[in-house]
């Protein structure tokens, strides 16, 4: 499949797709005779794994080195302590994911507020 339906497909924007390819963190299956990059399901799976990473602040190295062990690549230098790797890393997600729903409760709090008050001002 082609960039664009890829794009539809993880909801990430044509440029944030190139910008993970030219960080080396997916690369096209192929490419056509026009030279338009085309991609297969697996790739669209790592580009939602790099999706899922995102959100809880991975960096660019750290989303290489996880994608090293779950997801390698022809070519991929395997880290020497994958479960030391993954160890690190998990205890940021479970910290990032803490921190996320933290956030979501105090927007909760907030949109309920807000509710109150449009209840209370309509009537």
């Amino acid at each position: 499949m082609q960039i664009g339906e890829v794009a539809e497909r993880t909801g990430l924007s044509l440029r944030t797709i190139r910008y993970y390819e030219e960080m080396g963190l997916v690369v096209p299956s192929a490419r056509s005779q026009g030279g338009f990059r085309l991609y297969t399901d697996p790739d669209v799976q790592r580009l939602q794994l790099i999706k899922r990473m995102k959100p809880l602040g991975f960096q660019l190295e750290e989303m290489r080195d996880l994608l090293a062990v779950l997801d390698p690549l022809p070519g991929d230098t395997p880290p020497d302590d994958p479960a030391g790797l993954l160890t690190r890393h998990s205890a940021t997600a479970e910290q990032a994911c803490e921190n996320l729903r933290a956030k979501l409760r105090v927007a909760e709090e907030f949109a309920a507020l807000l509710r109150t008050q449009l209840k209370r001002h309509r009537g």
